[in-house]
């Protein structure tokens, strides 16, 4: 269970940063993993409009925007918190939201589905300084199509007018309240999912094709995580190629270790494909063997029938 914050105002301490700590705070305490992201803190440049992202796929700019896309895949729930600024978000925030048009190419042009697409929710916390009627409206249009973008259901907003002076939030007679009951709302029903880790020796190609159409398929009713007992430098194209031909698409993945994928998240069940003595031993949690050969170095046609072999193992795992 992950969950995103994005905390877009420039404004250290900011009414926006009280929000999205609060919706943080309740996640973690509901034993969520988090992550929050302050965006001015990263170097993210403006969409060029060069067309590449509609030619391949990917966005031609190199910056940290590549870490947040990775941040966005790995998400369950993304909360995303703006002061208002001329009816929009901010600069820093709309720079992000611009360059996720990459995400939304691949949905939308090149036809490939996010696994995590179908489940993921996104959220907008928002303050203003007026009390206009629609001091609102411009930045929901904005967050609705952001999060179509980056594959997540909009479940909707909650804003606050007449907020604007430092620390003026907290004062709000409903305010941190109202923040907590909304993330827990948002966060309970994934709860109960149960935990499968898929392990591999690269978490190049095996494991992570099992991740994900684990996701894919019942995403709403498992945790997935994956990793390798050696993970590879990155995943394995000739897999990326046979899931795209599933319409799975496996961009901004990367192969992490079972140390890193086990920290802070104890699974109910282990699947290992091959990572043999080096996969841990996890005392009371169950395990199976999927003894899949290793399509690493192999042609694509060797790799289409691994694939097809964990798809249908994957499916009768789910069917359990």
């Amino acid at each position: 269970m992950f969950v995103l914050g994005i905390q877009g105002s420039p404004r250290k301490n900011s009414n926006t940063s009280i929000l999205i700590s609060e919706f943080l705070e309740e996640a973690k305490e509901l034993n969520a993993l988090t992550c929050r992201l302050e965006v001015t803190s990263k170097n993210i440049y403006p969409c060029i409009e060069c067309n590449v992202c509609e030619e391949k796929g990917f966005c031609s700019i190199n910056d940290d925007m590549n870490d947040i896309y990775r941040l966005f895949r790995k998400a369950d729930i993304v909360v995303m918190g703006t002061p208002i600024f001329f009816y929009g978000p901010t600069a820093q925030l709309k720079a992000i939201i611009d360059r996720s048009q990459a995400l939304w190419t691949r949905k939308h042009v090149h036809n490939l589905t996010d696994p995590g697409r179908k489940w993921r929710k996104g959220f907008m916390l928002a303050v203003g300084a007026t009390k206009g009627k629609n001091l609102f409206e411009g930045v929901n249009l904005i967050a609705k199509y952001f999060f179509d973008a980056i594959g997540a259901d909009y479940v909707g907003y909650l804003g606050y007018r007449r907020v604007e002076a430092k620390g003026a939030i907290k004062d709000h007679a409903t305010a941190l309240q109202d923040v907590r009951n909304k993330a827990k709302e948002l966060i309970e029903p994934l709860l109960s999912r149960k935990r499968v880790l898929f392990l591999c020796t690269e978490n190049a190609c095996r494991s992570q094709m099992a991740a994900a159409f684990a996701r894919f398929f019942a995403g709403d009713k498992i945790d997935v995580n994956s990793a390798g007992s050696r993970p590879a430098d990155e995943i394995n194209s000739i897999m990326v190629e046979a899931m795209e031909e599933k319409g799975i698409d496996m961009a901004h993945i990367e192969p992490r270790t079972i140390e890193n994928a086990i920290d802070g998240w104890r699974p109910d069940l282990v699947v290992s494909m091959g990572c043999g003595d080096d996969c841990p031993y996890i005392p009371g949690v169950a395990r199976e063997e999927w003894d899949f050969p290793d399509p690493a170095g192999r042609p694509l046609d060797f790799m289409r029938r691994v694939r097809d072999g964990i798809e249908d193992r994957v499916k009768r795992l789910l069917a359990c």
